[in-house]
């Protein structure tokens, strides 16, 4: 890993109106509008959604490496996460991500130590870290 501080650039465009573009080096550019709840169309990712899946991506990066360190044998999971929008003292903010943890492991895991690690993640995740909300996080461990 890169010594710290990292930093990540993106460029927006757009015209007066019209989908906004997202570009950043090395990667497709990604088209965005704002939500139905905006009077957007509703049909392509917006700020709000990039926003919520930028924490399920940040949890399940997180998980994997703290699986990885603690050795903790996985071969499948889930975050489906759901952001909460609200206006609060007259400033439009999200108050809350929930998130909802389902996790494959091998049969003969230590199920305890499952979660403890889906916990650590969630405490780890950098997005998460970075938001003025605290997030709430369910877990779910299946055998298979």
């Amino acid at each position: 890993m890169e010594a710290y501080p990292h930093h990540y650039a993106v460029d927006g465009s757009a015209q007066p109106t019209g989908d906004v573009t997202l570009s950043a080096a090395g990667l497709p550019p990604l088209q965005t509008a704002p939500p139905a709840q905006f009077d957007g169309p509703g049909d392509r990712w917006c700020p709000e959604t990039l926003l919520v899946g930028a924490v399920a991506d940040c949890f399940i990066l997180t998980f994997r490496a703290v699986a990885r360190a603690s050795n903790l044998p996985w071969t499948a999971l889930r975050c489906a996460v759901e952001g909460q929008l609200d206006r609060v003292e007259g400033i439009t903010r999200f108050t809350q991500m929930a998130l909802r943890a389902q996790l494959t492991v091998p049969p003969g895991t230590d199920a305890d130590k499952a979660r403890r690690l889906l916990e650590k993640a969630e405490k780890g995740c950098l997005i998460t870290n970075s938001l003025a909300l605290t997030p709430v996080l369910s877990c779910q461990i299946e055998t298979g």
